[in-house]
């Protein structure tokens, strides 16, 4: 593969990504505005981005065995959380930007519970077993991320158990 396909589908893979995730944003917003049929609209241009990104990420040859996979994510996962974010927050105090310093922190957070489901997958995966999970959930507000019943209340934002989603 020549070197500017290669960058044209990493910066094509980038940008359909955050097409899906702004699209879906824009969604939730139509929807509080009770706009309903812009907000399916929204919803369906986004999968079809996500459609894109997908064989975007395809041809770069990123998508590779559940176990690479894994480590990958593994490796994502604490780079964000030990490395990342603590550099974005130190700014956002710097700059006294609250809001993105909770974000932030948020965020940050909840990586590290990310790093520990990919670690309990990647000891799985190497014995040649699928990882065992309970349920999961995902608090709304915050992006908290819970094996089993969601708390009464998040522990990292303090929204109620009614703003975790059950993740099937």
């Amino acid at each position: 593969m020549g070197d500017q396909t290669l960058k044209n589908l990493k910066e094509a893979f980038a940008g359909e990504s955050q097409a899906n995730r702004r699209y879906l944003a824009f969604a939730v917003k139509a929807e509080e505005e009770g706009f309903t049929n812009l907000a399916r609209m929204f919803r369906a241009i986004a999968r079809s981005e996500t459609i894109h990104a997908h064989n975007h990420l395809k041809n770069l040859g990123a998508v590779k065995s559940s176990l690479e996979n894994v480590e990958e994510a593994y490796q994502g996962e604490t780079d964000e959380f030990s490395s990342m974010y603590p550099m974005f927050m130190d700014q956002a105090k710097r700059d006294t930007n609250n809001d993105a310093l909770k974000s932030f922190f948020w965020a940050n957070e909840a990586e590290k519970i990310h790093a520990d489901f990919f670690d309990k997958a990647l000891k799985t995966l190497k014995e040649g077993n699928d990882v065992q999970v309970a349920d999961l959930h995902i608090c709304s507000v915050c992006g908290y991320t819970v094996e089993g019943e969601p708390p009464a209340k998040c522990p990292l934002c303090g929204a109620g158990k009614e703003a975790f989603e059950t993740i099937e």
